[in-house]
């Protein structure tokens, strides 16, 4: 069990932190250095492709560890409330990034591709939305597992 604790772990610190990077690190100085549309959601494209291949092999791994972990406590009917809030949480999050990825973020591309900026532009401003939203999420679940030790 500690071996999947540690894949779990690991897995929402790649997803959370980079996510954390992204949009208060990376953004701000992006705005500041690349303010040409072009430019700037040319860069968010080649960031997004690269970090959501992260993105998708933590996700494998977060699901995989916490549904071994829950079979290993006896199943769903045996869980202690703040699993069940983590499960569905991290479940809603993983339901967000699947709307991104298939959704906003291939507006994005299909958009910088035909070098359409304002609409490219309206789909990086609905991803930095649900990635912000899904960034407190994150850190709302990283609480319910630390406040509950």
């Amino acid at each position: 069990m500690e071996t999947l604790k540690v894949l779990h772990i690991l897995g929402v610190v790649i997803w959370v932190g980079g996510m954390f990077f992204a949009y208060m690190v990376l953004r701000p100085v992006v705005n500041q250095l690349l303010p040409s549309p072009p430019q700037m959601l040319k860069f968010w494209q080649m960031v997004f492709a690269s970090f959501f291949h992260w993105v998708w092999l933590s996700i494998t791994v977060i699901l995989a560890s916490g549904l071994h972990m829950i079979t290993q406590m006896g199943g769903f009917r045996a869980l202690p409330f703040n699993v069940y809030l983590m499960f569905a949480i991290g479940s809603m999050m993983m339901l967000i990034f699947l709307y991104v990825y298939f959704t906003a973020y291939r507006k994005l591309k299909r958009y910088v591709a035909a070098e359409e900026w304002e609409s490219a532009g309206i789909a990086l401003i609905q991803i930095r939305v649900l990635v912000g939203l899904n960034l407190i999420l994150g850190f709302v679940t990283i609480a319910i597992a630390i406040l509950d030790t």
